[in-house]
């Protein structure tokens, strides 16, 4: 038996240059938090969100909500979407991640895991957030940024990515961590930027890769750590 259909309510929607049909969802059985009835937020085409699992578009409550998944968008798994939060492009919401408020999650972007993207923040390009990882206020995640682990991300200078660079020749993401420190992933390598720098040191000692790499950790901690007018404010 499939979890939810569609009322016959549509709308159109402006997205990505063009009007985009949307149906309202309605749950047509309990799961979760959802109410067998409940009516839900708002989908393209039945290939958005999978009649599999808890995921759902729409408030926790009988409040719809003006969430939307369009395009080849999808939310499956325990996912859900809603507030007016939207899903579109190619983007994957997946496992226990929330999307809501006005977050905007587009592109072929990843939100999986137990990740929260709320606020107005924005997931996008080939950007993938996962883990325990939480982005929000106006923060931005994306290009190739990897953002995973105890990730805390409220505003563009929480995040630093930089690339092709060293042996892989690939991006590295430098990022604030919920300790206040700095959080690296870069290739299989996840970790604290103390415990990059002595991977590095241990891997290419002072050899041009190392030099990069040390380099790129340095101009992290100025984006990262650093206040703007600290310097001037000590002068």
């Amino acid at each position: 038996m499939k979890k939810y259909e569609f009322t016959g309510l549509q709308k159109s929607e402006w997205i990505d240059g063009k009007f985009v049909t949307l149906n309202q969802i309605r749950a047509t059985k309990d799961f979760g938090n959802v109410k067998n009835g409940q009516l839900g937020g708002w989908i393209e085409k039945e290939e958005n969100l999978s009649q599999k699992g808890l995921s759902w578009v729409g408030e926790k409550s009988v409040v719809c909500g003006n969430a939307l998944v369009c395009e080849d968008a999808l939310v499956r798994e325990n996912a859900r979407v809603y507030g007016n939060a939207r899903v579109c492009g190619n983007a994957l919401v997946c496992e226990d991640a929330l999307v809501r408020e006005n977050a905007l999650v587009y592109g072929n972007a990843r939100v999986c895991g137990n990740a929260l993207v709320y606020g107005n923040a924005q997931v996008y390009g080939n950007a993938q957030v996962y883990g325990n990882a939480q982005v929000y206020g106006n923060a931005r995640v994306f290009g190739n940024a990897r953002v995973r682990g105890n990730a805390l991300i409220s505003k563009i200078e929480d995040l630093f990515i930089i690339g092709p660079i060293g042996s892989r020749n690939d991006f590295v993401t430098f990022y604030k961590n919920q300790n206040n420190g700095i959080s690296v992933k870069c290739g299989c390598f996840f970790g604290t930027i103390e415990e990059f720098l002595k991977k590095v040191k241990q891997t290419h000692g002072d050899t041009k890769h190392g030099r990069t790499y040390k380099l790129a950790a340095e101009l992290s901690k100025l984006q990262i750590l650093e206040e703007e007018g600290a310097e001037q404010s000590g002068t």
